[in-house]
C-alpha cells in the first residue's frame, strides 16, 4: 500500500475583519446607485489584508488558500452576498429598475416550460414562511440588504482592474507565504443571468450573454498562475424555486444549458485549474425541498473542470456520499467534498472529519480527494466558529491515508 497526502481548501467566502467591513461601508456609491466608487486607501487596507489572511489560512493547515471574497464588493453589513453581488460592480448593461427577484410578482411554470418563481416564493420559504419571516427563529432572512439591478441593455465586462486587484493581491501573499497555489472563486453564468431580465430577448439569451461576459473574468484568474474557482449553486438551487414542482428530467434538460453556456465560457481554459463549487444555498433553513445530489451528479461532472466541490456535511446532504458508489468519477478528476459545514455553529470533531474523509477515499481514491467545507464559511456563522472549523479541518483529515497499489 501507498500513502497521498490529502491537500486541504475550503469553498470560498472566509469572515471578513472589522476593520475591512468598516472601510467597505465607507466607501461612496456611485450615481447608479449600486457601484461602490474606487477608493485608493480601501486598496491598500485590502491588499494588507488578502497578505494576512493567506498567513492565518497558513498556520491554520489550509494548504490550498484563497483571497476569502475579500476584494468582492460587500453588501452593506452583510458579507455573504458577495458571491454574487460583486458582479454588478464589473458588468455593464445592468441598472436598478425598482424592481428584483424579491419583490417583483411570482411567476409560475407554465405547461411545457420551466420558469424561475421569484426568491420568496421558493417552495421551501412557503412551506416554512413562519419561521422565515420570524427574526427570532434563528433562520430569518432579514431585511434585503443587497440592492439587485436589472439587465437593461448588452453585458459588457468593465471589471478588468477589479480582478486584476484580485489577482495581483492573492499572488503576492501567496508568494509571501511560499505557497504555490491559491484559488479565486468567479460567478457561474447560470446564476449571474439569474437577476431581472429587460433587454435580451430570451431567457437562454441572457445565459449566453452573461457566459461571454464572464469568460473575461475566468481568463484573467487563470493567466495570473491562480486556481479558479467557478460558483454555481444554480445548478441545485433552482430546483426549489420552480413552481409547480418540475419533473426531474425538464429540471435537467432545464439545466443542461447552463451548463453549456458554462462550458461555452470555459472553453480552451487548463481544467486542471479549474474547480467547480455546487450547493443547495448557504442560507440557515429547513432545506426540505432540495433536489437530491444523484438527480444532478451527472450534470455536475459534465463541466470542464478538474476538481469538483460539494456540499458532504451539511445534515440535509451527508447521506448522499452514498452516489459514488454508482457513478464513476473520470479520469484525471478530484472531489472536494465539504466536511465541515456551514450550516451549524456546533464544530466537527476531528474524527467525524477523518471519518468522512476516509469514506470519500474508499469510493475514488485517496489522491483523489481534498477536504473542503460544504460552503463559504464568511457571514453564516461566527468568525470565531468559522476558523475553528477550519481548524479542525486541518487536523481531522487523514495527513497520510492508504491508497491502493
Amino acid at each position: 500500500m501507498a500513502t497521498v497526502s490529502v491537500p486541504v481548501t475550503h469553498a470560498g467566502s472566509l469572515p471578513r475583519t472589522p476593520e475591512l467591513i468598516a472601510a467597505n461601508d465607507a466607501r461612496p456609491v456611485a450615481a447608479d446607485g449600486f457601484t461602490l466608487e474606487h477608493d485608493a486607501a480601501f486598496d491598500e487596507l485590502l491588499a494588507g489584508e488578502v497578505a494576512a489572511l493567506v498567513r492565518r489560512q497558513q498556520e491554520t493547515g489550509i494548504t490550498v488558500p484563497g483571497d476569502g471574497e475579500y476584494g468582492k464588493a460587500m453588501s452593506r453589513a452583510v458579507d455573504y452576498g458577495a458571491w454574487w453581488s460583486y458582479s454588478f460592480q464589473r458588468v455593464g448593461g445592468l441598472s436598478l429598475t425598482g424592481k428584483d427577484h424579491h419583490n417583483q410578482q411570482p411567476v409560475r411554470s407554465e405547461p411545457g416550460r420551466i420558469r424561475l418563481t421569484t426568491f420568496p416564493d421558493r417552495r421551501d420559504w412557503v412551506r416554512f414562511r413562519d419561521a422565515y419571516t420570524d427574526p427570532a427563529s434563528g433562520i430569518s432572512l432579514g431585511e434585503k440588504a443587497t440592492v439587485f439591478p436589472t439587465t437593461t441593455g448588452p453585458l459588457t465586462y468593465r471589471g478588468q482592474e477589479l480582478i486584476a486587484a484580485d489577482a495581483r493581491n492573492l499572488r503576492a501573499a501567496l508568494d509571501a507565504a511560499g505557497i504555490q497555489d491559491g484559488f479565486i472563486t468567479a460567478l457561474s453564468p447560470g446564476s449571474g443571468a439569474r437577476i431581472a431580465n429587460e433587454y435580451y430577448a430570451t431567457e437562454e439569451e441572457h445565459i449566453w450573454a452573461w457566459a461571454e461576459v464572464l469568460r473575461d473574468e475566468y481568463t484573467a484568474i487563470i493567466d495570473a498562475g491562480l486556481l479558479l474557482q467557478i460558483d454555481d449553486p444554480s445548478i441545485a438551487e433552482n430546483w426549489d424555486q420552480i413552481n409547480p414542482e418540475p419533473s426531474v428530467e425538464d429540471y435537467q434538460a432545464f439545466t443542461r444549458i447552463r451548463v453549456e453556456a458554462l462550458n461555452h465560457a470555459l472553453r480552451g481554459l487548463p481544467q486542471d485549474r479549474i474547480r467547480f463549487h455546487l450547493c443547495w444555498g448557504s442560507w440557515h433553513g429547513p432545506h426540505t425541498t432540495d433536489l437530491e445530489f444523484r438527480h444532478i451528479v451527472d450534470l455536475m461532472l459534465a463541466i470542464d473542470a478538474g476538481a469538483y466541490s460539494f456540499e458532504a456535511g451539511n445534515v440535509r446532504h451527508a447521506h448522499e456520499w452514498r452516489v459514488w458508489e454508482d457513478v464513476t468519477l473520470p479520469d484525471g478528476k478530484v472531489i472536494l467534498p465539504g466536511v465541515v459545514s456551514h450550516s451549524t455553529n456546533v464544530v466537527e470533531h476531528p474524527d467525524l472529519v477523518a471519518d468522512r474523509l476516509l469514506t470519500f477515499a474508499s469510493l475514488v481514491g485517496a489522491e483523489r480527494v481534498q477536504a473542503s467545507t460544504d460552503c463559504g464559511l464568511g457571514g453564516r456563522i461566527h468568525p470565531s466558529i468559522a476558523w475553528a472549523k477550519l481548524e479542525t479541518l486541518a487536523e481531522g483529515r487523514p495527513a497520510r491515508v492508504a491508497a491502493a497499489e
